[in-house]
């Protein structure tokens, strides 16, 4: 039996490296959820173990979901469009970049998970989740003048970020649990079609900017967390997860602030699990991300660019790459989410959840977000667990997200030739997994 644990964890493992990661996450470009079960509950899970990828949202859920093991993937289809409206450009034509684009080219997404979980006894366990918890994609349909000129690449851009983490958690009494989680992160990232801002790069070529090909980057962060049993009824967890020091991006050093710096933001959270009857337990979690502490999401594109030398400004640090160069201006972003779990039947769990959190793109930034157009806010999942008569459990989950639009607001600076970028986008995701007690 633990020669077979053995090989299932390997391949379950060597399938989630080697499966293709990229989506267009939800909360910004956070995934509303990690492991089907949390996810069928609007991603609430910081006080409650559900599964062996508890440990993915909360470290100390280790310490309580024994030996496991759990894989998934989820089908994500997100629905990306601008309109462009007001436009003038470099040349005379009024409204000649004005019309509606759809950056749907590529549709489908697949993102799996893996999740394993082990009692050490005396209160100790260990764990492993590999995981996709973020990513931005953009496809679009045709070329954008304000973006690439004459050239004929489409603008879009695709970032996927994977997450290796062992964990480990123990008992402080028989009420309370401790874990750490130690992230080991690869991320990926390419973009095209932007070569209008290649002569507005600090290192004056812009090389780097726009290469279309794939570059990579890695990283770590800390993650930490703590679960109590206060009452019969209440449970309390928490979490945090330290930003992640990743390294540059070189092929985008021209594009990304720093010098091709791509961070991950920290993220706190706390949670509640409320047994309201024997059958039916409620969670609710608020999370916090912190987007405003890494400069290549967080810094505005005007007046940062606009400050740049290339655009009549002084300042060669404002300039794309630079130590103070412009990013996609986002907020921070807090995220609320409620769930409901419910024992239909012995065999039968039924699960309902709403995620909502404010998007975090201001009116006056969509310009350069008609490449990372993360603006929904309201989601509604679904999702059941059904135990098979082998004592394994079948999982299935389903997302929708709402339909949100974010209208421009001074969001084309009158260098590009003014007018307005207008963002739409709506997300529905399906996941399947199965997982067993060993």
């Amino acid at each position: 039996m633990k020669s077979a644990t053995k090989k299932i964890l390997a391949v379950s493992v060597a399938i989630a490296l080697g499966t293709p990661m990229t989506a267009m996450a939800t909360n910004g470009y956070f995934g509303h959820g990690i492991g089907m079960k949390s996810m069928g509950m609007g991603g609430a899970g910081i006080a409650m173990a559900q599964d062996s990828l508890a440990s993915a949202t909360n470290p100390a859920a280790v310490a309580l979901t024994g030996n496991r093991i759990d894989f998934g993937i989820n089908l994500f289809r997100p629905n990306r469009e601008a309109k462009i409206s007001g436009t003038t450009g470099p040349g005379p034509t009024p409204g000649m970049f004005d019309g509606t684009y759809d950056g749907n080219e590529t549709s489908m997404f697949l993102i799996p998970e893996f999740g394993y979980s082990r009692d050490l006894g005396n209160g100790k366990a260990v764990g492993l989740t590999v995981v996709g918890r973020g990513g931005m994609n953009t496809d679009y349909d045709k070329v954008f003048g304000l973006y690439n000129g004459a050239n004929s690449d489409k603008p879009g851009i695709d970032l996927a970020q994977l997450y290796f983490s062992p964990t480990f958690a123990m008992k402080l009494n028989q009420d309370h649990a401790v874990g750490i989680s130690l992230n080991m992160i690869y991320q990926r990232f390419k973009a095209q079609g932007l070569d209008n801002f290649a002569g507005m790069a600090a290192d004056g070529t812009g090389d780097n900017l726009t290469s279309g090909s794939y570059d990579s980057s890695t990283g770590f962060s800390v993650g930490l967390g703590w679960t109590g049993k206060v009452s019969q009824i209440l449970t309390l967890g928490a979490m945090y997860t330290s930003k992640a020091d990743m390294s540059k991006f070189d092929k985008y050093s021209d594009l990304f602030a720093e010098q091709g710096d791509f961070d991950i933001p920290a993220t706190l959270g706390l949670g509640v699990a409320v047994k309201a009857t024997p059958a039916l337990t409620v969670a609710f979690d608020v999370t916090k991300i912190y987007y405003s502490g890494v400069a290549s999401i967080s810094n505005p594109l005007t007046p940062n660019l606009l400050n740049c030398p290339a655009m009549g400004g002084t300042d060669q640090s404002q300039c794309l790459g630079g130590d103070n160069g412009p990013g996609f201006g986002w907020e921070d972003m807090t995220v609320y989410k409620l769930g409901f779990s419910w024992q239909y039947q012995s065999d039968l769990v039924l699960r309902a959840g709403f995620n909502k959190g404010k998007q975090p793109i201001p009116a006056s930034e969509t310009f350069f977000n008609f490449l990372a157009p993360g603006v929904v806010e309201n989601h509604l999942t679904l999702g059941a667990t059904k135990t098979l008569t082998n004592g394994a459990e079948l999982t299935f989950a389903y997302m929708h997200a709402f339909s949100k639009d974010v209208k421009g607001s001074g969001s084309i600076p009158g260098a590009f030739g003014g007018g307005e970028v207008d963002l739409s986008m709506s997300q529905d995701a399906f996941g399947v997994a199965y997982g067993w007690d060993m």
